[in-house]
């Protein structure tokens, strides 16, 4: 399993041709069971879990802090007929300082180890902002000695390490240069298609062209700019190319999942879970067939 891109036939699935989740960041207030419920009325394949209930450690959530609890979790989601596709860890790779470091670190260990556990393909760890008193070139490289370190701890497990497009690290020269250096089964890209083009101006089909043989995950979502800032709105409703980005994705025979990550965690004023949620599968469905 580890190293290739999961389809949704491997993993049985038979809702959607292409397999949609999303971000648990998107529903800070809902319980376990009220985000699997809103998962299976909505049409989604798989959950991709970035915190519940605020607590962003995972592991002292009480659906994942023991093995009783963890066999009763996996029986809900059997159950349910979706798969847990990504643990969003907090792990920043991009520090040099050693305790910052260490700390980082071990929490995508961790998350790794539960990941093993819940039968989850997939870990995401991430660089924010590139501290300005470091050297660039030398932060670039702590981050892809910090996947390899992952991958290492990973090896013999089914679970891969993928860093986020986000934050600093958004050039696709910069995404190129740290995957060739952290070549491994074990890890590789979550594309973050606003992320990227927000700031770059890129387009899709040309960062796709550039990544795609490293691109196992994917986050979705749309904004528009006001007054030079970027505001998350419905998807189709923003200036995000994201049409673009699915047909390269589609066309690129891309088999991972299409995953909603709606950012109310961080900013409590967008829409409503119930509304963005229930809305982003509709939307994708169009895209799908254009």
């Amino acid at each position: 399993m580890a190293g290739v891109a999961l389809s949704s036939t491997a993993f049985g699935f038979k809702k959607n041709n292409f397999p949609l989740s999303f971000s648990t960041l998107g529903c800070p207030k809902w319980s376990f069971p009220d985000i699997l419920d809103f998962a299976v009325e909505n049409g989604y394949d798989g959950i991709e879990i970035r915190g519940l209930l605020g607590e962003m450690d995972l592991t002292k959530c009480p659906e994942f802090n023991s093995s009783e609890k963890i066999t009763s979790t996996k029986k809900m989601m059997e159950d349910k007929k979706l798969r847990i596709i990504n643990l969003g860890a907090s792990a920043g790779l991009h520090h040099a300082d050693p305790e910052k470091r260490k700390n980082n670190l071990d929490e995508a260990r961790k998350f790794i180890d539960l990941a093993q556990k819940l039968d989850c393909p997939y870990i995401r760890v991430f660089p924010n902002n590139l501290p300005k008193d470091q050297d660039r070139n030398a932060t670039i490289d702590l981050i892809s000695q910090g996947l390899l370190e992952l991958a290492d701890f990973a090896k013999g497990s089914n679970v891969s390490v993928l860093m986020e497009t986000h934050g600093d690290v958004i050039e696709t020269n910069d995404l190129l240069h740290i995957m060739k250096n952290s070549e491994n089964p074990q890890v590789g890209l979550v594309w973050d298609v606003v992320n990227v083009w927000s700031v770059t101006k890129e387009s899709p089909a040309q960062v796709y062209e550039k990544l795609k043989r490293y691109i196992r995950h994917t986050h979705f979502k749309d904004g528009k700019f006001i007054n030079g800032e970027l505001h998350y709105v419905l998807l189709g409703q923003g200036e995000a190319p994201v049409l673009e980005a699915v047909k390269s994705l589609v066309q690129g025979n891309y088999e991972g999942f299409y995953s909603f990550e709606w950012e109310k965690m961080w900013h409590p004023d967008i829409e409503e879970p119930e509304i963005a949620i229930a809305q982003y599968p509709k939307q994708m469905k169009k895209y799908f067939k254009v």
